[in-house]
C-alpha cells in the first residue's frame, strides 16, 4: 500500500540519492519555503508540502539527464503515494516532464524552485545574507542574465503567472518564506 513519507523520511530518501551538500541544502530550502507557503495556500497540509519539497530533486544528482522521469520510477518503487509522485514530476513541466502543475502546491513548487536558487545566490553576495534582502534587489539580479545563470528566468516568470502574480510579488513572498524558514 502506498504512503506519504513524513518530512523526516523524505529527507532520508533524498540523502540516499544525493551526496552533495548543495543538493541537500536546496531540497531543504525548497521544503521549508513550501511548508511556510502551505499555511496560506493549503492550511493543515504543511508536512505534505514539505515532503514534496524534499523529494522534488531526488533524482537530479545521480540522473540529471533523466530528471523527473527517474524520480517517478524511484518513488513508485518505494511505494510512495501517487499525489507525491505527480507533484514531484510536475515541477519539471515543459523542461523535462509533460505533467502540468494543477494543484496549488504543484504551482508553488514550480514557481519557487528556481527562484530560491536566485535569491540564495543574491544573499551570498550580501554581507548580511538574507537579512534585509528585498524583492527590489532580487529583481535587479533577476534582470542580470549572467547572475546565477543556471536559474531559469523563464521558469520563474511562468511560475509567477501560474500563481497570478508578478515576479516581484513572488520574490517578496519567497523571501519572506526563506527568512521565516531560517528562523525556525
Amino acid at each position: 500500500m502506498s504512503y506519504i513519507p513524513t518530512p523526516e523520511q523524505a529527507l532520508e530518501l533524498t540523502k540516499r540519492y544525493n551526496r552533495e551538500d548543495f543538493h541537500i541544502q536546496h531540497a531543504m530550502t525548497v521544503s521549508r519555503v513550501l511548508g511556510y507557503l502551505a499555511k496560506e495556500y493549503d492550511p493543515g497540509n504543511e508536512d505534505f508540502w514539505r515532503t514534496v519539497g524534499l523529494l522534488h530533486d531526488i533524482d537530479f544528482e545521480m540522473w540529471p539527464e533523466q530528471h523527473c522521469v527517474k524520480a517517478a520510477e524511484l518513488l513508485k518503487e518505494l511505494d510512495i503515494d501517487a499525489k507525491v509522485i505527480r507533484a514531484v514530476v510536475s515541477h519539471g513541466y515543459g523542461i523535462c516532464a509533460d505533467v502540468e502543475p494543477a494543484e496549488p502546491m504543484e504551482k508553488v513548487l514550480f514557481a519557487v524552485d528556481e527562484l530560491t536558487g536566485l535569491i540564495g545566490a543574491a544573499a551570498l553576495m550580501r554581507p548580511t545574507g538574507m537579512e534585509g534582502i528585498s524583492a527590489k534587489s532580487v529583481m535587479k539580479k533577476f534582470k542580470d542574465k549572467s547572475f546565477a545563470a543556471g536559474c531559469s528566468r523563464d521558469v520563474i516568470t511562468r511560475g509567477a503567472e501560474m500563481l497570478g502574480m508578478s515576479v516581484s510579488e513572488l520574490a517578496a513572498k519567497t523571501i519572506e518564506a526563506m527568512i521565516a524558514a531560517e528562523q525556525n
